[in-house]
């Protein structure tokens, strides 16, 4: 949850919000859309200055091809999420994820603000946001359909057409993916997230794991279900539990992510038993980018998933 560092920083924040106005209540015409929370919300026709707050609306705008005028870091990043980044080059930080600043938010002068429960929560937290322009809340969870996030995405950003033709483009992408990769239908697919000095495994509700069924390959037994997270941490001991026939390895570090999954896999190199993993000793273990395969997801996320796994198994 949330919570204000200091009382300066709300003494501030309150006195930025009370020079910029109440931007969600200044909106006098505009569209109405129902989000996520079934809160009634009145947009602007056509969104000029839009911030996001979590890495699956970024991920969203800039698929729909809406440049933001500010959104926060990643998870485990300094700046957005790293295969994000090339995109955003430039877009101004507004704080980190799930901690951003009502002052560089209030300051910024939006006219549209777009998160989610990925990011936030805390109902004083969105209460304030909505004090500054109108706030969109795309979906309560990572759990959630990501699909429908975008369309309400596209809806608010007054692109409501463009958000078809993204997942046509996205459903073309996976065609294509599970051709090139036909030859190993049916293999099975271990999805890995090093965290710390500690292995954990992505469960089925994870964007990966959609893309890894959608082109047509499995998860082994123990991660083909459902979690009290989207991963669970695997001991040491248990190293086994991380076998398949392929691996996709992932870690977050700022930086090169394949730099920090590469240290990470060296890392987890010396667990007892883990060079006689099948797809050790194969030669099946990838390397990935973390902020895309361990996020929340997103259309462009999921892209890279199944570029990656196109590019190791095709």
């Amino acid at each position: 949850m949330v919570r204000w560092r200091t009382l300066g920083a709300v003494v501030l924040a309150g006195a930025l919000l009370a020079g910029c106005g109440s931007g969600a209540q200044h909106e006098s015409s505009g569209r109405q859309l129902t989000d996520a929370r079934g809160e009634r919300v009145t947009v602007p026709d056509r969104p000029a200055r839009v911030i996001t707050l979590s890495e699956s609306s970024l991920d969203g705008a800039l698929a729909l091809g809406v440049r933001p005028a500010g959104a926060t870091g990643g998870r485990g990043q300094s700046g957005v999420s790293a295969y994000l980044a090339e995109q955003a080059k430039g877009i101004p930080l507004m704080g980190a994820l799930a901690t951003p600043s009502m002052e560089k938010i209030a300051a910024a002068r939006p006219d549209l603000i777009l998160t989610d429960g990925t990011a936030l929560r805390d109902a004083g937290v969105l209460g304030k946001l909505s004090a500054i322009a109108p706030l969109v809340y795309l979906r309560a969870s990572g759990t959630d359909d990501w699909r429908a996030a975008l369309r309400l995405e596209a809806a608010a950003l007054g692109r409501p057409d463009r958000a078809g033709k993204v997942l046509e483009n996205y459903a073309n992408t996976l065609a294509a993916t599970k051709r090139g990769i036909a030859a190993h239908a049916g293999a099975s697919v271990s999805i890995v997230r090093w965290r710390g000095n500690t292995p954990s495994v992505m469960y089925a509700e994870g964007p990966a794991a959609e893309v890894v069924r959608a082109l047509g390959l499995r998860r082994p037994p123990a991660q083909d279900r459902k979690g009290p997270g989207h991963s669970v941490a695997v001991s040491l001991e248990n190293v086994r539990e991380l076998d398949a026939d392929w691996i996709f390895f992932g870690a977050l570090g700022d930086g090169d992510p394949h730099q920090a999954s590469k240290k990470a896999l060296d890392q987890a190199a010396k667990a007892p038993g883990f060079d006689r993993l099948g797809a050790v000793t194969a030669g099946h273990v990838v390397p990935v980018d973390g902020t895309a395969w361990t996020s929340a997801g997103g259309v462009l996320a999921c892209g890279r998933i199944a570029e990656d796994i196109r590019t190791a198994l095709g």
